[in-house]
């Protein structure tokens, strides 16, 4: 069996305050190997973003182990963990630099320490930008970007960073119907071709059923991991899923809506 790149155990997140902590999500035990796509879903507010922060060593676990191929996250030194994962955020801190200066930022892991790009660096930037279908405005400032326009350069720039594990926080957030299923794609084929592994954020509950090879689903604190059918052998997707005339259908693994 392919050993994972990522091993969750007994992992406890949330926030600590002057009154103790916080738990949003207890006991999380999940893995990922290469070449799979997870979406990771749940309700507003259940602790999706919470989970890619600590995954991602943006903020510490409450509890449990984060374990990566190259080690504990825990132990792992900042440059190390540039080069075993990308995040994906909703980020505007870049709007004063070029779409491909914003790119580029994804070989800072890998330049020399005044930051200069080799000729292989920047191959892999204009591989990433037409990866993403961004080379057009290669020049542009990403001020003058529409939010679909920059969600797509911050993906290019987590391509760019040739990281085996990419986590991705509700990318098709600003996306047109058309964009958010091209993403998708580029994500299987981001897994199948090069063995990445992905951790997607997602509302698009049925962008995730049709390309997922599993679902993390968090509901009432807890996270379920597993195949749309085996949830569903659970009722663990009908119970996220209906309400107010909409119905998951396990039979055709879609969603219904039942009342206009």
């Amino acid at each position: 069996m392919q050993a994972p790149l990522l091993k969750i155990e007994k992992l406890d997140v949330g926030y600590k305050n002057r009154q103790g902590s916080k738990t949003v999500v207890t006991a999380i035990n999940a893995t990922l190997c290469a070449g799979e796509v997870v979406a990771l879903i749940g309700m507003n507010g259940a602790g999706k973003s919470t989970l890619l922060r600590t995954l991602s060593a943006f903020q510490p676990p409450l509890s449990g182990k984060v374990e990566f191929a190259m080690g504990d996250v825990a132990r792992l030194s900042p440059g190390e963990l540039a080069k075993c994962v990308s995040v994906v955020l909703t980020d505007n801190s870049f709007a004063t630099l070029t779409v491909d200066e914003l790119v580029s930022l994804g070989r800072t892991p890998y330049t020399n320490f005044l930051g200069h790009l080799t000729a292989a660096d920047k191959t892999v930037v204009a591989a990433a930008m037409e990866r993403m279908g961004v080379s057009h405005f290669a020049k542009r400032a990403v001020s003058t970007l529409s939010d679909g326009e920059r969600q797509k350069c911050l993906i290019a720039k987590a391509i760019a960073q040739q990281t085996p594990l990419m986590l991705l926080d509700e990318p098709t957030a600003f996306l047109d119907f058309r964009s958010k299923v091209q993403l998708f794609r580029t994500l299987r084929g981001l897994a199948a071709d090069a063995g990445k592994a992905v951790v997607v954020s997602t509302h698009d509950i049925e962008m995730a059923l049709r390309f997922a090879d599993k679902l993390w689903l968090i509901c009432d604190g807890h996270l379920y991991e597993g195949g749309a059918q085996e949830l569903a052998a659970q009722g663990l997707l009908q119970r996220f899923i209906d309400g107010d005339g909409i119905v998951y259908d396990k039979v055709n693994n879609r969603i219904e809506i039942t009342q206009i």
